[in-house]
């Protein structure tokens, strides 16, 4: 186990435990120094299985049952297997096609996994380094539709199929000798045995051919093309690591053919979306997953606050500089006013006497009367009587301390408000005198129906005694001209 710490496009080594006792306790200490950080497992071993399978086109728990129950028939017993989807398949029914994978030796692992359950630790998942074959292709921009892809690690090959973009079988070949003529004579002999086994297994036809890149350093390639050579299945293409370096956004430039940083890097900056860890080891990267949530929650929501707190700050401070403005206006306009005030004639008399002035006009005020009473009865008895018109109307206001040689029964000595009305009656050359003095005695009745109002006649139409009895031949009138009349309306004002 090598414990690498990446950092904006740096791998550095940090520490290396060996698989003993001794190691567990030190990769113990290890993760409590580091209890902050994120883990993510890289894992190259022999000891893995992979098997290209089809089930049928499902969604959601439906799959994840049928995928479980694949992966415990093929993998019995193994914790940490993973599927990988394949596409699906067009040729008859819908069909999904998938990689089913698993790291078969529980117990080179569980005893690392084990001390991440242990001390709570983010493990963000256990990945195979085949998984980023295709990815380090894509970065590259290399065909990947049918290729072979070798590549160096410590003590060991890594051989991967790559079909359609998709990793479809690996496996790992271990070397014993670490010189570059042997490395180049091992490579050389692992591609076709490769080509061979998946031949045997049907994943390709016997003579379909292939390309095989081979990621090794400049010191090395040449050696490597010397010893490889083309056949008619097999075609090599060869890749400088430091340009992979570069091309995947490593920093750190790799001395020799060993391309571990290079998956590192790859696996920090694009992890896959599948991995073979189980829940439990992966409890405290979840918990970590659901605090960071909660933590962008409350970020989010703090801000909002902040935005909204300083919205108001910014609305009051305007709301003072109005106030603060409008004060200024105000204070301005009553120094304008006092110097207007001040441009004033001087006031006759004393504020006292000007105060008793004002108190005097307000009562006459109150005391004043308009026709508008008198004046609203005249138009109502004018409805009940059409054919008589106003011609004039003469109101006055009589107060009631008059002389004492007036009788107290006449309207100028009872006082208040005496209108004079005269008009005439209008009835063409066919009325008689009867209906004259009928239109006009419901003129004065329909004034009378007022109890407020005193009523006295000046004039009638016809100048009558009492007493006299209208004939037959008064019936007629001798003109058409209209007979005119007046009347005297007085009302006793309240006190």
């Amino acid at each position: 186990m090598v414990a690498y710490r990446y950092l904006s496009g740096r791998l550095t080594s940090e520490a290396t435990f060996p698989n003993t006792d001794n190691g567990y306790r030190e990769f113990n200490d290890y993760l409590v120094r580091n209890g902050s950080s994120v883990f993510s497992m890289l894992v190259n071993v022999s000891e893995e299985g992979y098997q290209v399978d089809t089930i049928p086109f499902l969604r959601g728990g439906d799959r994840q049952a049928v995928i479980a129950r694949k992966l415990d028939q093929l993998f019995f017993g193994a914790g940490l297997k993973a599927a990988f989807s394949l596409g699906t398949e067009k040729e008859q029914r819908k069909n999904e096609k998938i990689l089913f994978a698993a790291l078969t030796n529980d117990g080179l692992l569980s005893p690392w996994l084990d001390i991440f359950v242990a001390q709570d630790a983010a493990l963000a998942g256990v990945y195979s380094l085949p998984q980023l074959v295709p990815p380090l292709l894509r970065k590259l921009s290399l065909n990947s539709d049918a290729c072979l892809v070798l590549t160096v690690q410590d003590h060991s090959i890594r051989q991967s199929y790559i079909a359609k973009g998709e990793l479809h079988f690996s496996r790992l070949a271990q070397i014993h000798h670490s010189s570059i003529g042997d490395l180049a004579r091992n490579l050389a002999t692992e591609a076709p045995k490769l080509q061979q086994y998946l031949a045997s297994q049907r994943l390709v036809t016997r003579h379909q051919p292939l390309t095989a890149y081979i990621v090794a350093h400049r010191n090395a390639l040449k050696a490597i093309e010397e010893a490889c050579t083309a056949s008619s299945t097999i075609r090599y293409s060869f890749v400088d690591i430091e340009e992979c370096a570069k091309r995947t956004g490593l920093k750190t430039t790799p001395a020799s053919s060993h391309s571990e940083e290079l998956f590192l890097n790859l696996l920090a900056t694009r992890p896959p979306r599948v991995q073979f860890a189980g829940d439990e080891p992966r409890h405290g990267f979840h918990v970590r997953l659901i605090r960071k949530t909660f933590q962008g929650i409350g970020a989010v929501a703090l801000l909002a606050c902040l935005l909204v707190a300083g919205k108001t700050a910014f609305d009051t401070y305007s709301i003072a500089q109005e106030t603060t403005a409008l004060r200024a206006d105000a204070a301005l306009a009553q120094q304008r006013y006092a110097q207007i005030v001040r441009s004033f004639p001087p006031t006759p008399g004393n504020d006292a006497g000007l105060r008793t002035a004002i108190e005097r006009y307000g009562q006459m005020e109150q005391k004043s009367r308009s026709p508008d009473d008198l004046f609203h009865e005249i138009s109502r008895a004018l409805q009940v009587t059409p054919a008589a018109d106003i011609e004039s109307i003469e109101w006055k206001l009589v107060a009631a301390d008059k002389p004492a040689a007036q009788p107290r029964t006449s309207p100028e000595a009872m006082g208040g408000e005496i209108a004079v009305v005269r008009g005439v009656i209008r009835y063409g050359d066919r009325a008689n005198a009867r209906q004259v003095l009928a239109t006009f005695d419901m003129f004065v009745q329909a004034l009378r129906d007022n109890p407020e109002l005193q009523i006295e006649v000046i004039q009638r139409p016809f100048d009558i005694e009492s007493a006299k009895v209208l004939k037959g031949g008064d019936t007629r009138i001798e003109d058409d001209s209209p007979r005119p009349f007046s009347v005297s309306i007085t009302r006793k004002l309240p006190a």
